[in-house]
């Protein structure tokens, strides 16, 4: 069970970072200002670790109010997670169903994205996001796009990987650091790889529509993930 968890966190963390607010900036910034190759990868797997950090801090806090509750609550747990999982799968299928995808802003940015921004184009709205912005400017300094790009991701965590915390309770600390492994793997190889394919030229990958999908594809894998647990639970009686 820990192995398919740790599988599924996986997908979930790589296909979260497949998403363009995760590389399509950075490579933009890269281009307006001149970065080699070397730079612009360093200055993602930057951002991405400060992403990971505070999902993983949110992790923590979820996996220790988890141990509490199973400690005093241990025969209802998974019945109660799996349920939980549940109701996040169908938030998540609800979120899809209307049309309710999350936009990203840049720093300082005045951009305000339409509904079909982004996808019925060939360009995506962050061309039109970092306009105006100190991500580009030519008189703000490295230093200012660099930590705007780092703020920019880390203050907007994997929420798609949280309930994923929500099932390795049960596995306790050990559970915790595997998935908190997984996570970084995860988040850090799409982030690298997407950001790589689209500096050597694949600029007209088409994984912003994955954006459009992200949440069903979620809701697919915590209504997998909730029915597993109680079917182990049931399983177990």
């Amino acid at each position: 069970m820990l192995t398919t968890l740790a599988a599924t966190g996986f997908t979930v963390a790589f296909l979260h970072a497949a998403i363009p607010t995760h590389w399509l900036p950075f490579v933009l910034v890269a281009r307006a200002r001149g970065w080699t190759p070397g730079k612009l990868l360093a200055v993602a797997a930057f951002a991405g670790l400060g992403h990971v950090a505070l999902t993983s801090l949110l992790g923590l806090a979820i996996a220790w109010f988890g141990f509490q509750f199973e400690e005093h609550f241990g025969e209802i747990f998974q019945q109660v997670a799996g349920g939980i999982l549940l109701a996040i799968a169908a938030w998540y299928f609800w979120r899809q169903l209307s049309g309710r995808v999350l936009h990203h802003h840049a720093p300082g940015g005045h951009h305000q994205p339409g509904a079909s921004c982004g996808y019925e184009k060939d360009h995506s709205h962050w061309e039109d996001e970092l306009k105006g912005t100190e991500l580009v400017s030519q008189r703000a300094g490295d230093w200012a796009a660099i930590s705007g790009l780092f703020m920019m991701i880390t203050l907007s965590p994997c929420e798609g990987f949280l309930p994923v915390y929500l099932s390795g309770v049960q596995y306790g600390w050990r559970g915790f650091f595997v998935l908190s492994g997984i996570l970084a793997v995860g988040t850090l190889a799409g982030m690298m790889i997407f950001t790589w394919l689209t500096m050597v030229g694949f600029a007209r990958l088409r994984v912003q529509k994955l954006e459009r999908f992200e949440a069903g594809l979620l809701g697919v894998i915590f209504a997998v993930l909730g029915a597993m647990m109680l079917l182990v639970e049931h399983g177990a009686h």
